[in-house]
């Protein structure tokens, strides 16, 4: 039931939000008197809905990603290891200049962890307590660095951006698809035109252009979060010394078996994906961990 009321939530904050914004810029519909495509209003529609989705999901990424991996935040470190685990990151944080995040451990077996939040100032950090429990604590320094250096280096703003961007044009060129594939089926039967203007054609077109269009685009926001990982590799390694961040990738490759269990909406936000080959790479959030190690080895 949480999961289907946050679904709600989410979707019913975009609608207003566009809504709201769509009647202050004086936007209505995309349609002109003759029949034929608005291109500046429709690209402003589709500009606010692709945003929208993106800005709200940035905005609660936070909670969500909280009541989601079930993680709980250190409020007052309870043991050695939460008051360490609290001075690394403060530590870390006054190093690459940014507000202290919140810092949280999520119940998984598998190594791994997470940074997000809405700005640079206001994020969260959490680590697994498979990760707490296996990896020394030079190793985990390295990955609290990374997660830091995603922090630091503004990767969830920026990712969301890419995301609105993409889904912007997603919806703008499959509207212009089903445009023309409406007009080419109904040029003399107009019959089959609701109120609106839009025949049959129109929905099914668009609905079959933004699933294709939706994959490659998906393709282009993956390039770019493999991308920011060994950006941030390079930040945790600054911060926590090279050798540090190529044993903890070293070790995060050695449990690269293990299943995943972060989900699917913070998968990109993770330090470690899991194994994906062939055409599924281009797919992956994350780089292949041998590459990663490679690029440190390089730079040092």
């Amino acid at each position: 039931m949480k999961r289907i009321a946050l679904f709600l939530a989410t979707n019913l904050a975009v609608i207003l939000v566009a809504s709201v914004t769509l009647n202050i810029l004086g936007v209505g519909g995309y349609l002109q008197a003759n029949g034929g495509l608005d291109l500046q209003n429709l690209l402003a529609f589709c500009a606010v809905f692709g945003m929208a989705g993106a800005i709200v999901s940035l905005l609660i990424s936070k909670p969500v990603a909280k009541w989601s991996t079930k993680t709980v935040i250190i409020e007052q470190p309870r043991n050695d290891t939460e008051r360490w685990l609290m001075t690394t990151v403060q530590d870390l944080a006054n190093r690459a200049n940014i507000g202290m995040p919140e810092v949280g451990v999520f119940p998984a077996e598998q190594s791994n962890a997470f940074a997000t939040g809405w700005n640079k100032n206001n994020a969260l950090v959490a680590v697994s307590a498979g990760l707490l429990h296996r990896f020394d604590k030079d190793e985990i320094k390295a990955v609290l660095a990374h997660e830091i250096g995603h922090v630091a280096n503004g990767d969830m703003v920026t990712l969301a951006l890419i995301q609105g961007v993409v889904n912007t044009f997603v919806m703008f060129f499959a509207r212009i698809i089903g445009y023309v594939v409406d007009r080419a089926l109904s040029r003399n039967d107009n019959e089959n035109e609701n109120a609106s203007g839009h025949g049959i054609g129109f929905y099914i077109a668009t609905f079959v252009a933004e699933i294709i269009l939706g994959i490659l685009a998906s393709m282009i926001v993956m390039w770019f979060s493999r991308k920011r990982e060994f950006r941030a590799d390079a930040m945790g390694a600054q911060l926590a010394g090279t050798g540090a961040m190529i044993g903890a990738l070293q070790r995060l490759k050695a449990e690269s078996g293990l299943p995943s269990e972060m989900p699917d909406t913070l998968t990109a936000f993770g330090i470690n994906q899991g194994l994906k080959q062939g055409f599924a790479a281009m797919f992956a959030s994350h780089p292949p961990l041998d590459d990663r190690i490679q690029a440190l080895k390089n730079a040092a």
